[in-house]
């Protein structure tokens, strides 16, 4: 995994991992809601263009750890929630929507998958639009990193470390 994303252009994170198959079963922890809130958010989504998207993120429940909530993040201890609307599409490899900011713009995430010869999965992950503010650029790609590495460790069949 490239462990801490790379600024690909102003407002743009991407990060690269490859991760246990099949590309079904990645597809599955990325759309489906019982799974995707093992290592990111519960989900509620339209798979289709124009689709919504709600996301409800409950932090404390990703691991079985409890390390106290960083100062920084108190106000996100019980939760928040983000809406958004699919942009693309197209299972099992592309899917992509939007993310409502506390600014009230919003930015984009896309997954893409590609299936390689030994079963594992390469995730090309792009989070777009999100401003030039540095601190909320340098978080969020903290948050990816961490919620991909759980992603990992779930997809492994480990107990993932204290988010």
């Amino acid at each position: 995994m490239n462990n801490f994303g790379e600024l690909t252009d102003s407002g743009t994170i991407r990060f690269e991992c490859l991760l246990p198959g099949p590309i079904e079963r990645v597809w599955a922890y990325l759309t489906e809601s019982e799974k995707k809130e093992k290592w990111l958010a519960a989900i509620d989504i339209d798979l289709k263009v124009g689709g919504k998207v709600y996301l409800q993120f409950h932090h404390k429940n990703l691991t079985e750890d409890k390390d106290p909530f960083p100062e920084k993040y108190k106000d996100l201890e019980n939760g928040a929630c983000f809406t958004g609307e699919v942009t693309a599409c197209k299972p099992p490899g592309l899917l992509s929507y939007t993310w409502s900011e506390e600014s009230g713009a919003s930015s984009e995430v896309t997954y893409e998958l590609f299936p390689k010869e030994d079963d594992s999965v390469l995730l090309l992950l792009n989070h777009r639009r999100l401003g030039d503010n540095q601190d909320q650029i340098i978080g969020a790609a903290a948050g990816w990193h961490t919620h991909l590495g759980i992603l990992a460790d779930r997809l492994a069949g480990r107990a993932p470390k204290a988010f």
